[in-house]
């Protein structure tokens, strides 16, 4: 077990009468590192976040997090952990600072209510109703009250679910900076662009089990889709002189004869070897685009579903 290990499990189990929700699951998340928990509905993924919350018991399995078990020591680690859920509900005519201060009163230690409502860009909202605040400002105050306690780990549950590409451009700003100051954030998402962006390091859920686990590049290059090299040239090209290169398993060339598309197992290679050949037959390259794998595209290969299925 790495030592920069803030959060460790190990054969993590969780059933609900006869259903298995989570099926003997090992990771670790280092310090410091945003770690991504993809999955579709029902893979068991909100199961193991609330296990490692506190919020949950499990069935079987050891897990730690920041040295603590969440079944056996849940008020010390809610002390040094924040907590983001998809929905936070507050009353409606509580006052944003009155929730912070009441939030900050529940840990042994906090964070000025002033600086996170300026952090949070909501300083000027600080005496409005909840009711009040629109979807992003709420999410921004979600946020601030999973960071009142000035945590160690964060647990974000889809922060940006349902929130427009601005705000959720803001909100990913803010993960970044949390990662800056060398929080670790533990994030579920149903965005693939939003993991592949903030991710560190992503586990693949599905039906229970973790089906793939690395950084989103490595998962990448283990798929088994191929890149696509797509060229378009000055001159037409004929396709029965095209050459063999080397790891291609497929050549698609348009019917205007200059744009060519060419699948490769070893993407760089085979780009090499096709500059190389087009300046030997004196051929002007006019575009050239290289299109990996994405992890979406390794998400349904290895689950055979869409994420929000």
């Amino acid at each position: 077990m790495s030592t920069d290990a803030v959060i460790s499990v190990q054969q993590l189990r969780k059933s609900y009468d006869k259903l298995e929700a989570v099926k003997g699951i090992d990771f670790q998340v280092q310090a410091g590192e945003v770690f991504g928990i993809l999955g579709p509905n029902g893979a068991g993924k909100t199961s193991t976040v609330e296990i490692l919350e506190g919020l949950r018991p499990r069935t079987g399995g050891d897990a730690q997090v920041l040295g603590y078990d969440p079944d056996r020591q849940k008020q010390q680690l809610k002390d040094r952990i924040g907590v983001c859920l998809q929905a936070t509900n507050l009353p409606a005519k509580i006052r944003t600072q009155e929730a912070l201060d009441l939030f900050a009163s529940f840990y042994s230690r906090s964070v000025s209510s002033e600086t996170l409502l300026k952090r949070l860009q909501l300083w000027d909202k600080r005496a409005a109703f909840y009711e009040t605040l629109s979807g992003g400002q709420k999410q921004r105050l979600a946020l601030a009250l999973a960071l009142v306690n000035d945590p160690q780990v964060l647990f974000l549950d889809e922060p940006t679910t349902g929130l427009d590409p601005q705000i959720r451009l803001e909100i990913h700003g803010l993960i970044e900076q949390m990662k800056s100051e060398g929080r670790t954030v533990v994030l579920t998402t149903h965005y693939i662009e939003e993991a592949e962006r903030l991710c560190d390091r992503v586990a693949i859920m599905d039906e229970g089990k973790i089906v793939a686990l690395g950084t989103p590049r490595e998962l990448q290059q283990k798929s088994r889709s191929q890149s696509r090299i797509q060229i378009v040239t000055a001159q037409a090209l004929d396709k029965a002189a095209l050459p063999q290169w080397p790891d291609v398993v497929d050549m698609v060339l348009e019917d205007d004869k200059r744009s060519l598309d060419v699948y490769s197992s070893r993407p760089a290679r085979t780009l090499f070897e096709i500059m190389k050949w087009l300046d030997q037959q004196g051929i002007t390259l006019e575009d050239v685009h290289l299109k990996r794998p994405t992890l979406e595209d390794v998400f349904v290969e290895l689950t055979g579903k869409q994420l929000r299925d």
